[in-house]
């Protein structure tokens, strides 16, 4: 049986190293997850694995399960055997969500990611908030965020919609493709490069099937026509997979996201604007509201910071503040956000009910 160089799936000398001090185990490569059970690429070949029973025992949260990306250590089987996965190895990156649905937790969307490929579409997906967030996410990850806007040929000033982008992605660079022919995945492919891991992130319908399809040179991942109404296509990819692309690269297809609530993120990156504007406020725990000497209320003044822009900042920085606390906890942060205190909230209450004795 010809055995396969895992160079090829993105091995480096690093993992390899890291590997090493298993004995008794195999290197693989988690290539596909479906709930509790996975694909993996090892030295024999692609094989069915679930993780050991001392595994699930041992493991403190949902994210210390494998998910696409990730290298792992197992005992490979023979024949058709499933393998048994014991052990990930440490992330170099990770691009994390909070669970949808109200039971909370985290999820990893991919692991031992090099550059991460925002996708928003130049239809009716386009929104500089969800780009902020996208952005905020991606660059926490520890990999290189980049933004593709699809369907150019859906949108009459592609341009100036790129150029809007570019006010919000601030050190991100920003490609404009349409998924109708391969020649609009050009300035993607021309991105790409050998061993590198890459992932395709985004919103449901904004044409990253398709895209990927281009860039694989067939027609390998199912997509559904557009619709006439909205522009939008309908979602076709159920599962995180990891496939081979012909320029040598490796790429993560993953599921449309309906929301992408903030597990962690780097406020400090995305709105790098922002952030140096704040350091020259006059105090330094300015809320940048009504302070004298605000330096982010003087831009947002003469028109050089977008109020939106603003807005989104703090609300995205309340989100990281809730993140984990407790119900009682969390009514105190948001008390303290709107009034300052809850003696200051218990004072204004009496100034009202004064008022309409």
């Amino acid at each position: 049986m010809e055995r396969i160089d895992l160079k090829t799936y993105g091995l480096t000398a690093a993992v390899a190293k890291e590997a090493a001090k298993y004995t008794g185990l195999s290197l693989a490569r988690v290539t596909e997850q479906h709930r509790d059970s996975y694909k993996i690429m090892g030295e024999s070949g692609e094989k069915a694995a679930a993780v050991s029973g001392k595994f699930i025992y041992q493991a403190g949260a949902m994210t210390d399960f494998p998910a696409v990306g990730d290298w792992v250590m197992v005992d490979a089987g023979d024949g058709g055997e499933k393998a048994v996965i014991h052990q990930v190895l440490p992330r170099k990156s990770v691009f994390t969500r909070k669970a949808p649905g109200s039971a909370g937790g985290v999820q990893i969307v991919a692991a031992n990611i090099d550059v991460i490929f925002i996708c928003m579409s130049l239809k009716d997906d386009f929104n500089l908030r969800r780009l902020e967030r996208y952005l905020t996410v991606a660059w926490d990850s520890g990999a290189k965020p980049m933004v593709v806007l699809t369907k150019a040929d859906l949108c009459e000033d592609a341009a100036q919609m790129a150029a809007k982008a570019a006010t919000v992605a601030i050190g991100a660079e920003i490609m404009v493709c349409s998924g109708v022919a391969a020649a609009g995945a050009k300035a993607v492919r021309e991105s790409l490069r050998s061993g590198e891991t890459v992932a395709f992130i985004g919103s449901s319908g904004v044409g990253k099937s398709t895209l990927i399809n281009c860039l694989l040179g067939e027609d390998r991942l199912r997509v559904n026509a557009i619709r006439e109404g909205d522009g939008k296509g309908r979602h076709t990819t159920t599962h995180r997979q990891l496939l081979l692309l012909p320029t040598g690269s490796i790429v993560i297809d993953t599921p449309g996201m309906r929301e992408l609530q903030l597990n962690t993120a780097d406020l400090s990156r995305s709105f790098e604007d922002i952030e140096t504007l704040a350091a020259q406020c006059k105090f330094r725990d300015c809320s940048h509201r009504q302070e004298p000497g605000c330096a982010v209320q003087a831009a947002v003044d003469r028109g050089e910071l977008q109020p939106k822009r603003l807005e989104n900042y703090r609300k995205l920085q309340r989100e990281l503040d809730y993140e984990g606390l407790d119900s009682r906890r969390l009514e105190e942060a948001k008390i303290n956000a709107m009034f300052g205190s809850k003696g200051e909230m218990k004072q204004m209450m009496r100034q009202i009910k004064g008022k309409k004795k």
